[in-house]
C-alpha cells in the first residue's frame, strides 16, 4: 500500500512534465513539502520525446538529467508515478485529493538490468515513439527514464509470459499481485501541470492521414530524426523505407481553424524550421525541402533563426494553405494540391514525406476536470480567482514553448506557496 504524508501545508502538483517538475522542484527545494502524481510511469514529459530544442539546437537530456537529479537529492519531494487525481473537494488552503494508482508490477528492487525484457516476446505499440515501433511487453519506457524502473504492461497479468518475466528477476522485483489503489492526499495549494497533447490528425480529412502512410506528423517525425527514435535516427519513408530526401512541412494543420483548433499553437512555426535542418543535415546537398505556410510566427529572439533557414538554398517557403494531399499510386508519394497566394499559381507538388505541423491542445478535456475550475473556450485554464489555490503551470494555461513554459511553472510554484504560506500562518 503506498503511505505519503501529506497536510494542508502540502503541494500537489499533477502532471510531471517539464512544467510540474519545475514548480516541484522550485517549491521543495524552498523547503515546503511536495507530492507530485504523474499519469506516465515516469517523469519528464514529452521534453523526453523531444530531438532537439529550437532555436539552438541543443539536446534536452542535459536539462533533463538536471531536473532529475534534483529532484532525486531533495527530501521534501515525493514522486508517485502512474497516477492520476480522480477528484479533488475542499478549498484554498483545505484541499482533499483522490489519487488513483495503476499497478507498474515492478516493486523499487528494480535495477534496469534487463533480464526481464529479454524474457518476454510479446510486442506492443511504443508509447513512447508514438506507436512508430514496438517495445516489450516488460520495458523500460526511455533509456533516461525516472524513475529508473521497468514497467509490465498489463496484457501480460495472468499469462505464461509474465511468469517468464518473474522468473527472469534476480532481485524479486517482479511482484504480479500489484493491485490499483486509491489514496486520499492532502494540500493547501494545487498546481495542474498536465502539459498537452498533439491534435489528433485523423481529423484533418484533407490531408489523408488516415490513408497514406507517407503522410506524417511533426511529433513522430521527431522522434525518426532522434538515433535513439525508431529508426535510429534515419529520415525514411513509412511505407517502404526509402530515404526522405524531398519532404514538404504543412503548417498550421489543424490550427487557426474553426472546424479543428481556433487558437495557434504559438511553437508549430519553430518546431518547423528547427526540423529542416534534421532533413538538410542529413541529406546535405541532396535534400529538398519545402514549407508550406500562411504566416511564420518567429518573433524576438527566435527572428534569427528563421532568417538562417531562410538563407539555406536548399528551404524553400510556399505561402499557401494546402487545400488537399492525393497520393500519387506507383510510387506512394504524397501530392500537395493547392494555390500559392503570392504568384496566385496553382500547383500539384510531389513529395517523398510530409510532415503535419500539428497543433497543441490540452491534455485534459474540458469536461473531465477532477475539480471546477475556469476554462477557456480552446480548453486551456484561465488565472481566475474563482479557482481559489488551483493554479495551472505551463501548457496547461497555454501553447507555450518549454523556455516559456518554465517561466509559467515557475510563477505557479510561488502562487501555490503563497497560499501554503497564508495556512501556516494562520495556524501558527
Amino acid at each position: 500500500m503506498t503511505e505519503v504524508i501529506a497536510t494542508n501545508e502540502t503541494i500537489l502538483v499533477v502532471g510531471g512534465g517539464i512544467s510540474g517538475m519545475t514548480a516541484a522542484i522550485e517549491a521543495a527545494e524552498t523547503g515546503k513539502q511536495v507530492v507530485l502524481v504523474e499519469k506516465r510511469p515516469y517523469v519528464g514529459g514529452r521534453v523526453t520525446q523531444l530531438y532537439k530544442y529550437f532555436p539552438k539546437l541543443c539536446f534536452p537530456t542535459c536539462g533533463l538529467e538536471i531536473n532529475q537529479r534534483r529532484a532525486k537529492m531533495n527530501p521534501n519531494l515525493t514522486i508517485i508515478t502512474m497516477a492520476e487525481v480522480t477528484d479533488i473537494k475542499g478549498e484554498a488552503g483545505d484541499y482533499t485529493a483522490t489519487v488513483k494508482i495503476s499497478p507498474r508490477y515492478v516493486n523499487e528492487n528494480c535495477t534496469a538490468c534487463g533480464e526481464c525484457e529479454k524474457a518476454v516476446e510479446s510486442e506492443f505499440d511504443d508509447e513512447h515513439n508514438y506507436g512508430l515501433g514496438k517495445r516489450k511487453g516488460a520495458y523500460l519506457p526511455h533509456k533516461m527514464a525516472h524513475p529508473l524502473r521497468y514497467v509490465l504492461d498489463p496484457a501480460l497479468i495472468g499469462t505464461d509470459e509474465a511468469q517468464k518475466a518473474k522468473d527472469a528477476c534476480k532481485y524479486d522485483a517482479i511482484d504480479l499481485d500489484m493491485q490499483e489503489e486509491t489514496v486520499e492526499l492532502k494540500a493547501g495549494a494545487v498546481i495542474w501541470a498536465t502539459g498537452w497533447q498533439p491534435y489528433d490528425a485523423n481529423k484533418i480529412q484533407p490531408y489523408g492521414y488516415d490513408r497514406y502512410a507517407n503522410v506524417i506528423t511533426s511529433v513522430e517525425f521527431e522522434r525518426m530524426a532522434d538515433p535513439n527514435g525508431p529508426t535510429g535516427g534515419k529520415l525514411i519513408r513509412p511505407s517502404d523505407g526509402k530515404e526522405a530526401k524531398n519532404v514538404a512541412f504543412i503548417q498550421c494543420a489543424g490550427s487557426r481553424d474553426k472546424n479543428h483548433l481556433l487558437h495557434c499553437s504559438r511553437i508549430c512555426c519553430m518546431a518547423t524550421l528547427k526540423q529542416t535542418t534534421y532533413v538538410t543535415d542529413a541529406w546535405a546537398d541532396d535534400a529538398d525541402v519545402s514549407v508550406y505556410y500562411i504566416d511564420i510566427r518567429a518573433i524576438d529572439r527566435f527572428e534569427d533563426f528563421y532568417a538562417k533557414i531562410q538563407a539555406n538554398d536548399k528551404v524553400k517557403f510556399i505561402k499557401s494553405k494546402v487545400a488537399s494531399i492525393t497520393e500519387n499510386k506507383a510510387n506512394g508519394n504524397p501530392v500537395l494540391n493547392g494555390v500559392d497566394t503570392e504568384g496566385y499559381h496553382r500547383y500539384a507538388n510531389e513529395h517523398d514525406l510530409v510532415v503535419l505541423a500539428i497543433g497543441m491542445q490540452p491534455s485534459v478535456d474540458k469536461d473531465k476536470f477532477p475539480v471546477d475550475i475556469v476554462i477557456n473556450e480552446e480548453g486551456f485554464i484561465e488565472p481566475a480567482p474563482e479557482n481559489g489555490g488551483i493554479f495551472a503551470a505551463g501548457c496547461s494555461s497555454d501553447a507555450l514553448d518549454v523556455n516559456r513554459a518554465v517561466q509559467h511553472a515557475t510563477g505557479a510554484a510561488l502562487r501555490a506557496m503563497q497560499v501554503v504560506n497564508r495556512v501556516a500562518g494562520t495556524e501558527g
